[in-house]
Order: structure tokens, then sequence, then C-alpha cells
């Protein structure tokens, strides 16, 4: 047999992209697999993004990954979606099918939800409130309410877009949904059971800072999760563990999102733990 020198190529496109960890952890997959597969991080500004999209097929992609400023952009260059992609109206990962089709999904959610099951939590049944009501929370509320959450309660600082957010899932699942506006100091609603912060906030720079609430109204028998990865135990998280709550942090979710696209692409089951332990080592937590 002879010996084949084309890798088969995988990426993200987005700007700013330059910050994007993804491709260490799908390269490490990758190499712990003997794949012979690359992930590239690609800058692709918008005025080129139907360039960048033609290019997926040119040259025979396996699928791409879209951040920001193109997870909504995509939808119109995409032969199909899947479920959750279409109510969340975002993709983050591009399947290239072998008919040269392009299938979308979008895995945040999807790697949220599977991050709590590694904890040992489900949304089944439960109360949950979601800070935030952007593309993260989104992406988090709509896989919370497919997988069976019983009420999700957003708290924005922008009423509106906390109203737009509970009325999608409202119409679009069998959650009920409702919303509340964020003030200072706020209080978390009683008999909720899982909390998540899908805000930015103690992110990188902003790593001294915590979402504003009271967290004496943060009670034990709660399960309180964030979507910052870096650092990944938050003061977020710390308050809350101080309260007696479980916490799950925002690594476990960028992994098993990674995890999914890795099998979308190569059919592989991924190696989640070399990802976790992989970004683990990128951030300095090993």
């Amino acid at each position: 047999m002879e010996k084949n020198y084309r890798a088969e190529l995988t990426g993200v496109f987005g700007d700013p992209v330059e910050g994007n960890p993804t491709g260490v952890m799908e390269e490490a997959a990758y190499d712990a697999l003997g794949l012979n597969y690359r992930y590239m991080t690609m800058k692709v500004t918008p005025d080129g993004f139907e360039d960048a999209m033609k290019a997926v097929r040119a040259i025979h992609m396996k699928g791409v990954n879209l951040t920001m400023p193109h997870k909504i952009h995509v939808i119109p260059y995409l032969d199909e979606l899947s479920q959750a992609a279409s109510i969340i109206g975002a993709v983050n990962t591009v399947v290239v099918r072998e008919d040269g089709t392009l299938f979308g999904e979008n895995t945040d959610g999807k790697g949220f939800v599977e991050a709590l099951g590694r904890y040992g939590e489900s949304p089944a049944d439960k109360n949950i409130v979601i800070l935030g009501a952007g593309g993260a929370a989104r992406a988090i509320a709509v896989e919370c309410a497919l997988a069976g959450a019983a009420r999700i309660t957003v708290i924005n600082r922008t009423a509106s877009r906390a109203a737009e957010l509970a009325q999608l899932i409202s119409e679009k699942t069998k959650a009920e949904a409702d919303c509340i506006a964020w003030e200072a100091g706020q209080k978390i609603p009683e008999g909720t059971d899982i909390l998540i912060n899908a805000t930015s906030i103690g992110l990188g720079d902003d790593r001294d800072n915590r979402p504003d609430i009271d967290y004496s109204t943060i009670l034990p028998g709660m399960t309180v999760s964030d979507v910052v990865f870096n650092p990944s135990n938050t003061r977020f998280l710390q308050a809350a563990a101080a309260q007696g709550a479980k916490t799950v942090n925002g690594l476990g979710m960028l992994a098993c999102q990674g995890a999914r696209n890795f099998t979308l692409w190569t059919g592989e089951a991924a190696p989640l733990d070399i990802m976790i332990n992989k970004l683990k080592e990128e951030f300095g937590e090993v």
C-alpha cells in the first residue's frame, strides 16, 4: 500500500481567533489515536467568509469550527442543521459529509450537558438558572431544555434579551421558562437546582471578578457551573463552593464539546481525558 502524504484537514474560522485553544486539544487527540489529521486556526474576516466556505469543499476538508463573528452567518451555506442548531440559530461545527453536503451542529450546549454528566448531574427535571443571554447561554439553555429540564430561568442585565431567550425555550421545547432583569446583588431564586454562569465575567484578564449576585442565596445541594475555562477554578466557583454547593468548571465543557467535534469529523471515540489534560497543561494547571 502506498504511503499517504495527505492529511485530513479540520480547523476553526474566526476573527479574532488568536486566543482560541481548540487546536491544542484536537491535535493532542489526533496524535493519541495516530490519525493523520491536522487542525488549523485560521483568521477569516467577514468579507472573506464566503471564499473560506467555498474552500472547505474545494480542498476537501473534514469540517471546521466557527467562532465569532461567523456562527450565525454560516447558516445559509449549509445543507442541513441539527435540531439544536436550528433552535439556537447558530452553528459552531460544520461537518463535510461523504457526498459533499455540509451539516451544521452546535456542540457548545451538548458539551455542557456532557460535562455535567461527568459529575453525576443531569438537567432532567431540574430547575435551572442561567446568568446571561448571549451565545453560550442560548446554546446551554436549548440543550438543557432538550435534555428534559423542568424550568429554565434566564437572568440578564438587558431584560429584552432575557425575555427573548425565555420565549424561545417556551415555544420550541417542552421546558417552562421565565426571565429576570439582573440587578445588583441579584438573589438566586428559591428552588434552583443548577446555577450556570454563562457570561465571560472572570475570564482571562478579568479573573479577579465574579458575577454580581447575592452568594448567600447559593445553598448546599445546588450544582453551580461556570462556562469560563481559564482559569478553571473561577472566583464564582470558589464562592459557590464556600456555600457548600457542588461545582462544575468550564474546562470540562470546552473539552466535551471538542470531543464531540472530534467524533463528528473522524468517526472515532474521542480520548476525552487526554484532551482535558492537554488543556490543563496549556493553562498551567498541572
